[in-house]
C-alpha cells in the first residue's frame, strides 16, 4: 500500500516512479540497466539483505521508512547509509517532500 501510494504521488508530480517489492527486485532492474536515482524502503525489508543494501546505499541516495518497535537489525549500520530515515507513522507527503529533496540538482 505505501510503495502504491508514494508512486502514484511521485508520478502525480511528474517524477518517474516505478515499485518494486524488494532489495532484490531493485537489484535486478538496475542489473538490468534501470538505474534509480533515489529509492524508498522499508526497513523491515534489510534483514535478510544486509550486505546488498551497503553496497546499494553507497551508490544511490535511499529514503529508509522504518518503525521504532521492530527491525533491530536495520538500527545499525543501515540507518547510518541511509540519505533519510523517516520513522513511522509517516505521511506520504513526507516521504515524496524527502525524494523531491534529494532529486534537486540531480540529472533528469
Amino acid at each position: 500500500m505505501l510503495r502504491t501510494m508514494v508512486r502514484a504521488e511521485l508520478r502525480e508530480a511528474g517524477v518517474e516512479a516505478l515499485g518494486m517489492e524488494s532489495l532484490a527486485d531493485a537489484e535486478r532492474a538496475i542489473a538490468e540497466g534501470t538505474m534509480p536515482t533515489v529509492i524508498v524502503l522499508e526497513a523491515r525489508l534489510l534483514d535478510a539483505a544486509e550486505r546488498a543494501w551497503e553496497t546499494l546505499a553507497k551508490r544511490i541516495p535511499v529514503v529508509l521508512v522504518a518503525s521504532r518497535t521492530e527491525s533491530p537489525q536495520a538500527s545499525g549500520p543501515a540507518m547510518k547509509n541511509a540519505a533519510a530515515v523517516l520513522y513511522r507513522p509517516v505521511r506520504i507527503a513526507e516521504i515524496v517532500a524527502q525524494v523531491k529533496q534529494l532529486l534537486q540538482g540531480q540529472p533528469a
